[in-house]
């Protein structure tokens, strides 16, 4: 992986949609407790086939089907820490060989950002979307300095910590990171409103305690409805000099108990949207749950006439 200061993000404004959305799209089965990762497993060139479209949309960034993977997660279904990783790996080494594959044709520069997701979502419990975890600060940094020890050694360009959900577990992070100085990383937080994350400290509290990392190299909001992004990237604005992101959901609620999206249909006007929240600030905008290939063409053309 580069190091912060050998990563050059110029160009990178693009970011893709959500993986979950067109897994199931083409009738891949999500249903247990390690979402895409089970794909990832079974059926590795459908998660390929998912990266290519996002490409092809117009992404400047892959982000890897890895959010749901952990050591932690793989022992509850009985498996090993060592496969845990080995998941990691591949799900670098299945988005570097589509970005192969695609500039074999394609001279536009691709970015890999792997994808770790909060405690929570080891939990299987719908705990990210809250943050309210029975586990020690110790114990959330031991959680994320694992996964960092295995993505360290790939080929991603940077780790993407996605939904997080409290400033506490955004302190564990910065703590992990220390281990591995030169690692760049991109954090975004799962707000509940157009001022708080889920857990109910302000973003502009977070982004603060952010902006004096220098191995952070972007602070956004992921996972969100689209409805608070706009005040959302005020709060950044006004809180960090580090580029922001931002990649929404459809507006659809997620009910964990019965693992199902409510209110459906997904936003209309995402280009519209896109632009605004571009002219408000955002450096880097794409889509998250119930988001598709459809979203990323209208921020391309936003971003590319």
């Amino acid at each position: 992986m580069n190091t912060v200061q050998e990563l050059d993000l110029s160009g990178l404004h693009i970011l893709d949609g959500g993986m979950a959305t067109e897994l199931e799209a083409r009738g891949c089965d999500l249903s247990g407790p390690l979402w895409s990762a089970h794909v990832l497993d079974s059926s590795p060139e459908t998660v390929a086939a998912v990266h290519r479209e996002y490409l092809e949309a117009g992404a400047d960034c892959l982000l890897t089907a890895s959010y749901q993977i952990s050591a932690e997660g793989y022992a509850e279904l009985g498996r090993t820490a060592a496969e845990a990783a080995d998941a990691l790996r591949s799900s670098v080494a299945l988005a570097e060989a589509v970005r192969r594959e695609y500039q074999a044709g394609n001279p536009r520069k691709v970015w890999i950002g792997a994808s770790l997701g909060p405690y929570g979502a080891a939990l299987h419990n719908g705990a990210e979307y809250h943050g309210n975890y029975d586990c020690s600060f110790d114990a959330l940094v031991g959680f994320h300095s694992r996964r960092l020890a295995v993505l360290a050694e790939t080929s991603a360009d940077f780790v993407a910590f996605e939904t997080i959900p409290s400033l506490q577990e955004a302190r564990a992070i910065v703590a992990a990171l220390r281990h591995w100085p030169a690692l760049p990383a991109s954090l975004s937080f799962a707000c509940k409103d157009a001022e708080h994350v889920v857990h109910g400290e302000s973003l502009a509290a977070c982004a603060q305690l952010l902006d004096q990392e220098d191995q952070i190299i972007a602070i956004g909001v992921n996972c969100t409805a689209p409805r608070f992004i706009l005040p959302l990237i005020g709060e950044l604005t006004r809180s960090t000099e580090k580029r922001i992101l931002v990649y929404p959901n459809s507006g659809e609620l997620w009910d964990p108990e019965r693992r199902a999206w409510t209110r459906a249909g997904r936003p209309h006007e995402f280009g519209r949207l896109a632009r605004l929240w571009r002219e408000a600030g955002a450096q880097w905008i794409g889509g998250c749950c119930r988001t598709g290939p459809q979203e990323i063409r209208e921020i391309a053309k936003v971003w590319r006439g």
